[in-house]
This record gives structure tokens, C-alpha cells and sequence, in this order.
């Protein structure tokens, strides 16, 4: 039996020839150096180092030879796939620190700017100035009551002795839900809860009623059609109107300052007798505006006196028709408009600008007035 043919060295297989493995290095090489970014290496590194790249193809050709050509034809690609791996190291070594400086420049952070970027909220003023007319009232003893803003017509009218021909019940003051005859109507103002308190509770009655209102105004810089109000009662045991004329100048203290004067003017309200509109002195030109044309008051008019709302002792038909005996019980009411309380103490000038949502008005005021 013959021995193998040693010396027998077939012609090598063409990728494999020295020419050819030198050309896709250079190849390679050539392709790392053109590429821009890291992703344009990483397209080139696939396309030279991958799993079908010709170094990786011609890798596999090497089992195809005999066992004499192999040593070095494996050296020679071994070498060639080295090279190429770490000009492609080297390569993404210089583009990532490329990446990295233009990041710090780009994304790069002022930690010298402010760092509460986001800007702090604020309250709506006449929710905040309602729940400070209520803080002053229950230091009092006074109770905080509320009631729904879609209200029976008994009570938003008969209990308080509003008769059916009163203009207020028409529907030129009045927004009725549906039609008139429904029964129901958007309040038109905080009164019922008056009268809801004193079915509800027993005297003494000491209570405190904030809440919005709705009348069918045009809304111009003085009116709106949904307006806030707060209204007070106290029924007991001989209430007279000096103890309503200290209250109310107790309350027109805490909103406007110590030391203002108040008045009170004859009026008429159907579930009040006697009736009374109150006035403050000017808070601004505190009466020196009347009679000088030369110092006039925007605030007053130059009358020296600001009409804040009204008030009087409870007529006893509407203690009756709450079922409060007049004979034993008296008490005393009073309403004043948020808003108008509003404009007053901080100078708003337009009651247009509490409606329209604009986040700069209520941010003027922040969380507490």
C-alpha cells in the first residue's frame, strides 16, 4: 500500500492568495477611515467583519486545503482579519470620542439658570378671598352653610316673601330650567340657603352662606351673568339692628382695614324690614375727595361713600314661612358680592378679567389675599 503524496501542493484557492488578502484589508481599512459617523462604521464593520464579509469567507476555504498549505495560509488570513479588527477599534475609538465632545457641547447644561423652571401656581382670587370672608366669620362662631345652585322657586322666591308679580321672578332677572313652570331655576342668589338653614336647624341660627349665583346680566366691566355672593343670618333672641350694624362693621374691618367708617342707608328688600343698602367710607380718599376738584377719586366718584350691599332685620313672614315663631325669634340678614368686594379691596377695575381664565391675572394674587 502507497504512502501519501507528500510533497504533492495543489495551486491555492484564489481568495486565499496573498494578492487577495492584502486587497480586502486594504479594503477594510480604507472603508473604516471613510466613515463619518458611528453609524457609517457599523455598516462598514458588517461589511468587513461580518459573517459574509470576503475575510470571513475566505476563512472558511482554509478547511478546503491540504494539511501543507494550511499553516500559513491560516497565519496570512489570521493576520489580515487582526488588522482589520483593530484599525476597526481604533477607528470607533476616534468617533466616539468625536460623539462625545460634540455632546458636551451640544446637550451641554447652564447650571447657573434658574432650576424651578416650572412656573408656581395661584388660586383664583375670589375662591380665596370667599374662604377669608368665611375664616373671619367662623372666628366669630359663625357656620359656613351651602346649598345646590339649581334651586326650588319656593325657595329662591315664596320663602323670602318674593311674590309672584315681583320683576325678579320674570324672566328678564331669572334663568329657568326648561320653562317657567318647571319649578326650578339657577339661583339668583344665595338667599334660599338662608331659608334652607332655618328649616333645617333650630335658633340660634349664626350662618355664613358664600357661593355663586346666576342672573341674565350682559358681561361687561360691572356685571356678569354668574357672579359670587356672600350672605349672612343670625336668628335668636333679641337681635336689633345694632347688633347687625356691629357686624358688619366688624366684617368691613377685616376686608378693608381698621378704622373705617360705615353708614347705613334706608332701602327696600322683600324678606328684610326695615331694610338698609351699606355704605363704606373711601377707603382710598376716606371723604376728603368731596367738594375738592382739585384731588378728585376714581374709587369714589369724589362722593366719599362706596356702596357695598344690603342688609336689614328678617321679615317675620319669612321666619314664619320657615316655620320660626316671630313673636320669640328675631334676626338680621346681609349680602355683598364677592367680586365687587374684590374690586374694592385690590383695585381690580374690569369683572371681566376674573371670568376670562387668564393665568396672569390670578398669579398676581398667588395662594392668599
Amino acid at each position: 500500500m502507497s504512502a501519501p503524496n507528500s510533497d504533492y501542493d495543489p495551486v491555492q484557492v484564489t481568495p486565499l492568495d496573498a494578492d487577495q488578502v492584502a486587497q480586502m484589508v486594504s479594503d477594510a481599512l480604507a472603508a473604516f477611515a471613510a466613515a463619518g459617523d458611528l453609524d457609517a462604521l457599523k455598516e462598514a464593520r458588517l461589511a468587513h467583519t461580518g459573517d459574509r464579509s470576503p475575510l470571513a469567507l475566505a476563512n472558511r476555504e482554509i478547511g478546503a486545503l491540504p494539511p501543507q498549505a494550511r499553516k500559513e495560509v491560516g497565519q496570512r488570513v489570521g493576520t489580515a482579519r487582526r488588522d482589520v479588527a483593530a484599525a476597526l477599534a481604533e477607528r470607533q475609538a476616534v468617533l466616539e470620542a468625536e460623539r462625545d465632545e460634540r455632546v458636551l457641547v451640544e446637550e451641554a447644561v447652564d447650571v447657573t439658570l434658574p432650576w424651578d423652571r416650572a412656573p408656581q401656581g395661584a388660586r383664583h382670587p375670589l375662591t380665596t378671598i370667599q374662604e377669608r370672608v368665611a375664616d373671619v366669620f367662623v372666628a366669630m362662631g359663625w357656620e359656613v352653610a351651602e346649598g345646590p345652585e339649581v334651586e326650588a322657586e319656593w325657595l329662591n322666591f315664596d320663602a323670602l316673601n318674593i311674590g309672584p308679580d315681583h320683576p325678579a321672578r320674570t324672566m328678564q332677572d331669572t334663568f329657568f330650567v326648561e320653562n317657567e313652570d318647571s319649578g326650578l331655576v339657577l339661583r339668583t342668589h344665595t338667599s334660599p340657603v338662608q331659608a334652607r338653614s332655618m328649616l333645617s336647624r333650630t335658633p340660634p341660627i349664626y350662618v355664613i352662606c358664600p357661593g355663586r349665583t346666576f342672573r341674565t346680566d350682559e358681561l361687561d366691566a360691572t356685571h356678569t351673568p354668574v357672579f359670587s355672593q356672600v350672605e349672612g343670618l343670625a336668628v335668636d333672641e333679641g337681635l336689633t339692628m345694632a347688633h347687625l350694624k356691629g357686624t358688619l362693621d366688624h366684617f368691613a374691618s377685616s376686608m378693608f382695614g381698621a378704622g373705617l367708617t360705615t353708614r347705613l342707608r334706608p332701602s327696600y328688600f322683600p324678606f328684610t324690614e326695615p331694610s338698609a343698602e351699606m355704605d363704606l367710607q373711601c377707603f382710598v380718599c376716606r371723604g376728603a375727595s368731596v367738594g375738592d376738584p382739585d384731588n378728585p377719586c376714581r374709587t369714589c366718584g369724589s362722593e366719599g361713600w362706596i356702596e357695598w350691599g344690603g342688609c336689614g332685620m328678617v321679615n317675620p313672614r319669612v321666619l314664619i314661612a320657615c316655620g320660626i315663631d316671630p313673636d320669640r325669634y328675631t334676626g338680621f340678614a346681609f349680602g355683598m358680592g364677592l367680586e365687587r368686594t374684590l374690586m374694592f379691596r385690590h383695585g381690580v377695575e374690569d369683572m371681566r378679567d376674573m371670568v376670562e381664565g387668564d393665568v396672569r391675572f390670578a398669579a398676581a394674587f398667588g395662594m392668599e389675599i
